[in-house]
């Protein structure tokens, strides 16, 4: 064998950026700096329904998500926020809720401050804030909100929102160039020019640098690479992740999967929100399964045990192993709310349902407990591996109950407390 190297572990680049925190109560979230990424989604309730709302934020952070966005638009909104608050208490629910402004943002803020008090952190959007000279008075009142309640703000740039006083601006200065920039770049560097601006403004006005944090979403994978790219170059703000309008079902969750990949592994982001479209009769919680898992096949972060399986060939015509793969999963994800404080570190369990005999074996030897289940024409035997070792052979009808025994059994065996 010839001399070599040896081949690096991959692994995701450290960006440093201001720490920023986000607090409800007892309960405090930070943001950037050498925190965990995290992981946010947003209700798609009338937050004027306090009771719907708080279900719904309760699911999402029950799910996984760390911080709950919600929409504050009118002032049954704005009166609703604190409800919404105590109903979140009353369940034991800590997540911090961050409110989502645009157009009438500065009014609200102002005469509801019971709702400014509430909210843990805000968002505002520079190109729905106000036109021509209202623009810079009605951000500054946002600002200064911020700053009177000590509250976070994310200042959201979106490309289908973006400040055209701004863009028409840039398409002029752009026009007067020698090379002039393709229409693209000009939107690209309006969106970071918005960004960046009102970040100044805003520390100009008062408010702490690492209680920014900004984004800059737009709906296309390459164009996100782009922009996220160059923008964190020129800033050390925390800066949160995501496709806007990502779509739904496979196409929504690939494209977020591929472009948050991306900037993740280059140390791009503090916070990701995956926006799917919910397919019908599909629960709001998906988006905050994608994310998780985008960050846990990382190795960013770990959320939920694993549940390893084979995707099924001509030797496992029988669909067992896959029925019982899901059934694992599901019940893994049900159980961790509760096994989150019963049983710490549960979320670093491995688990195999494997097909057939030709990688059933090693995959559930590689496994903290794994099974490999018969193949087509294989003897009806389900050696089941425990740590590395063959501990016992399943046989019958109830391999799968028996299975999921052993799988809860081995969690309170060694993630339980000493008794």
């Amino acid at each position: 064998m010839s001399a070599c190297l040896p081949i690096e572990t991959a692994q995701p680049r450290a960006r440093r950026s201001a720490q920023a925190r986000i607090v409800w109560g007892p309960r405090v979230v930070t943001v950037g700096g050498d925190a965990p990424v995290r992981v946010q989604s947003m209700t798609n309730t009338d937050t004027a329904d306090a009771i719907a709302t708080a279900i719904q934020v309760k699911e999402l952070a029950q799910a996984g998500s760390e911080v709950v966005r919600i929409t504050v638009n009118t002032p049954e909104a704005a009166q609703a926020v604190p409800h919404v608050r105590e109903q979140l208490d009353r369940m034991g629910i800590d997540v911090p809720l961050v409110g989502d402004f645009h157009y009438n943002g500065h009014t609200l803020l102002t005469q509801y401050p019971a709702c400014a008090q509430t909210l843990s952190k805000y968002r505002i959007n520079p190109g729905n804030v106000g036109k021509g000279d209202k623009h810079d008075k009605q951000f500054a009142q946002m600002v200064e909100a911020a700053i009177r309640w000590d509250k976070p703000v994310r200042i959201g740039v979106n490309w289908g929102s973006l400040d055209q006083e701004l863009l028409a601006q840039m398409m002029d200065e752009n026009s007067r160039r020698a090379q002039p920039w393709q229409a693209r770049q000009v939107m690209y560097e309006a969106l970071i020019s918005s960004a960046l601006q009102s970040a100044a403004r805003a520390e100009q006005l008062g408010l702490a640098h690492e209680q920014i944090l900004l984004s800059c979403k737009v709906s296309g994978v390459q164009d996100l690479i782009a922009v996220y790219r160059e923008l964190a170059r020129r800033t050390d703000h925390a800066l949160h992740l995501g496709l806007t309008e990502a779509g739904m079902g496979t196409k929504g969750t690939v494209a977020s999967a591929t472009a948050l990949s991306i900037l993740l592994q280059e140390g791009i982001g503090d916070t990701i929100r995956v926006s799917l479209t919910p397919q019908p009769g599909e629960s709001r919680t998906q988006e905050v399964v994608i994310a998780s898992e985008i960050l846990q096949s990382l190795g960013l972060r770990i959320f939920v045990p694993s549940v390893t399986a084979c995707p099924g060939c001509g030797r496992t015509t029988s669909t067992t192993f896959q029925e019982l793969a899901k059934q694992i999963d599901d019940y893994l994800r049900l159980q961790m709310p509760l096994w989150r404080k019963q049983y710490p570190g549960v979320e670093q369990l491995k688990v195999a349902v494997m097909g057939c005999i030709v990688n059933g074996p090693g995959e559930s030897k590689h496994a903290d407990i794994g099974i490999s289940l018969p193949g087509t024409g294989e003897a009806p035997a389900a050696p089941v591996f425990i740590d590395g070792e063959k501990r016992l052979t399943l046989r019958g009808e109830g391999i799968a109950t028996e299975f999921q025994a052993l799988v809860e059994n081995y969690i309170r065996d060694r993630f339980g407390a000493p008794a």
